[in-house]
């Protein structure tokens, strides 16, 4: 099976590498491993990453994981992927009514950090979008090492899951 990053449908800007400002990398991080990097990248999310031609969905994970996956109709597989590993923290649209966000946040993880503004996400350049995203952001964690990542963010609220 061939399960690409498969985004570019869905997009108004018509791009679909849209970077995680540096800032929340640098507050959580460090990071051993991301699974969805998209080249050109201006700045390092991990010390070490699967490229869309390696396919990170179909590779074995390890380590401290980033995850900002592609939007769209593939992000529910590498929701589904990370919340079995439970070793990382993903970057999502916060939609929390979709059944993806029931399945593999609500029911399997640990912590969910919602932001109080939406974000302005970064194109390939390192260059800031001229827009904030589309939805409201949220990160969401799966174990306590997560967690207490997320505890160093301050420009949200951080919920609990039991």
């Amino acid at each position: 099976m061939d399960v690409r990053f498969e985004t570019k449908y869905g997009n108004k800007a018509g791009k679909h590498e849209w970077l995680t400002p540096k800032k929340i990398i640098d507050v959580l991080g460090p990071f051993d491993l991301d699974p969805c990097y998209s080249l050109p990248h201006p700045w390092e999310t991990a010390s070490s990453f699967f490229t869309e031609d390696d396919n990170g969905l179909l590779k074995e994970w390890y380590g401290f994981v980033w995850c900002n996956p592609p939007y769209g109709e593939y992000t529910e597989k590498w929701l589904k992927k990370l919340s079995e590993y439970k070793n990382g923290i993903a970057l999502i649209f916060a939609r929390t009514e979709t059944k993806m966000f029931k399945k593999y946040i609500w029911e399997k993880a640990n912590g969910i950090f919602f932001f109080y503004k939406r974000l302005c996400f970064y194109d390939s350049s390192g260059n800031k979008a001229k827009m904030s995203a589309g939805a409201p952001s949220c990160l969401v964690s799966w174990n306590e090492e997560g967690l207490k990542r997320l505890s160093r963010l301050n420009d949200g609220k951080l919920l609990l899951i039991k």
